[in-house]
């Protein structure tokens, strides 16, 4: 479906129903299928053919889902995870092993920034956290000989510093990895990170993709544009055989799809965090209405974020779609039309100030989540990024008091109401 329109592809990619099939998505709840001979299994497990045989490694209500948001990526082949967390954390294993590295920007998720510099440390993979907003000639110092990709996040959470891509991209290339980058906040809708030189791009589907925080779920999508034979001996993992497989080299066997086939039918036997097809089912009904809800998230919080930029209590208010934003000329190249539906922004009064207005709302719920169809807040210092101390705070762009506001799809007037009176008892 790639001559339709991103608004098209959100309703009818994916499940395409034959004569007398359900006209919506099936949940096949099934951790099984049926074949007639030993052979025709077989050659599924030796890769010879494709189709399905058991849950854990494929099933059609994921691949279907899969399908839809590899197409509004525009890429050549994506897979569904437990969470963004496993998207995130087998996007990285699939390239890297014990002995590797990776550099990560300093500003990404809390979550994934533990994963990285702490989980996968203990793994044998070592990471280089940077600035991402300095020079390519200081970035370029963080490469070495062992560096086998670069992590970032289109939009961050909750710094929301914009990456510029073409800069992380030209960099990754000249030394031969690929640029991982997390979509989770534009969205496809938004920004398509292959079309400024991304490799591999994940999703936390949890947030905007579901919409109405039902289900946890993550993607991962494959440009197919990385050239993995260039660099063999960098990527035996892609290059060379793998004997759990019976010798199967994975770009000759699958080509430009060979990195999301690896992550697939190895990562996902072995590991096994696969999206139930239920979670798929309904992230898939969000998916329907992605290109309606988005817009409207993000003319919600640019009022909202210019009503707190004007407030006399606010000290400091930071979303990409202010004019004053250091991100806004970033912002308008890779997403011209909007960012994302999230704010940070900083009382006056510091920690205790903010915690004051935030116990004192009543539309917007303090919640461990963000980005779905009704407005919530989080102290990330208190909450997402709890484990890090004050300096790895500054290095991720969190001040103590920081608020993180998702601004949901309700009336704006309702929610700039329930802000202004929590503001006037802080």
């Amino acid at each position: 479906m790639s001559n339709y329109q991103q608004d098209t592809i959100c309703i009818q990619s994916g499940w395409k129903p034959g004569k007398g099939e359900a006209r919506v998505l099936p949940i096949y709840q099934s951790t099984t299928f049926k074949y007639d001979t030993t052979d025709q299994m077989g050659k599924l497990f030796d890769l010879e053919e494709s189709g399905y045989f058991y849950t854990r490694l494929q099933n059609p209500t994921n691949d279907m889902v899969a399908q839809k948001i590899c197409e509004l990526e525009g890429g050549v082949g994506a897979m569904l995870t437990s969470s963004g967390q496993a998207a995130n954390y087998y996007a990285v294993f699939n390239i890297c092993e014990a002995g590797d590295h990776c550099i990560m920007s300093s500003t990404i998720y809390g979550g994934t920034f533990n994963l990285l510099t702490v989980t996968m440390k203990k793994m044998g993979i070592e990471c280089t956290v940077v600035d991402p907003d300095a020079p390519a000639e200081e970035l370029e110092k963080a490469f070495k000989e062992n560096t086998k990709c670069v992590l970032a996040e289109s939009v961050a959470n909750p710094a929301l510093v914009v990456l510029d891509f073409e800069k992380f991209a030209a960099l990754a290339h000249k030394h031969g990895v690929p640029l991982i980058v997390d979509n989770t906040f534009p969205t496809p809708i938004n920004c398509r990170p292959f079309e400024f030189g991304a490799d591999i791009v994940t999703h936390s589907t949890t947030k905007y993709m579901d919409g109405h925080a039902v289900c946890v779920g993550g993607a991962i999508v494959d440009s197919g544009n990385f050239d993995w034979n260039k660099y063999p001996d960098k990527f035996p993992g892609l290059c060379a055989p793998d004997e759990s497989y019976h010798g199967v080299v994975y770009t000759e066997r699958f080509g430009k799809a060979a990195y999301i086939t690896k992550a697939t039918v190895q990562l996902m036997r072995d590991l096994g965090s696969i999206q139930s097809p239920q979670n798929a089912f309904y992230l898939n009904l969000g998916l329907e209405t992605l290109h309606l809800r988005v817009p409207r998230h993000c003319e919600n919080a640019r009022k909202v974020a210019e009503f707190l930029e004007n407030h006399e209590k606010v000290a400091f208010v930071n979303y990409p779609g202010l004019k004053s934003n250091r991100y806004y000329e970033l912002a308008k190249k890779y997403m011209p039309k909007g960012s994302c539906g999230v704010i940070s922004f900083v009382l006056k009064g510091g920690r205790e100030e903010a915690v004051s207005f935030m116990d004192s709302l009543k539309l917007a719920a303090i919640v461990t989540h963000v980005a779905d169809a009704r407005t919530c807040v989080l102290h990330p210092a208190s909450h997402t990024h709890r484990q890090m101390n004050d300096e790895q705070l500054k290095q991720a762009g969190v001040d103590p008091g920081l608020i993180r506001l998702s601004v949901g799809i309700e009336h704006v007037d309702d929610i700039i109401k329930d802000l202004e009176q929590a503001l006037s008892k802080a």
